[in-house]
């Protein structure tokens, strides 16, 4: 059994973070939001600091 599975191609990262993107839509959701949200406020203080 471990020589079949040693044979077939290893998925590729980004599909495996696109199948747990997926798997966990909420959280991942939740992580897309804050890190806009986030880099936002960082370009809006910069932007208020160098005017």
């Amino acid at each position: 059994m471990s020589s079949s599975r040693s044979t077939e191609p290893q998925p590729s990262y980004v599909k495996l973070a696109m199948r747990n993107m997926v798997q966990k839509r909420v959280t991942s959701l939740k992580h897309f939001v804050l890190t806009s949200v986030g880099l936002l406020a960082v370009l809006v203080g910069l932007a208020y600091l160098t005017r």
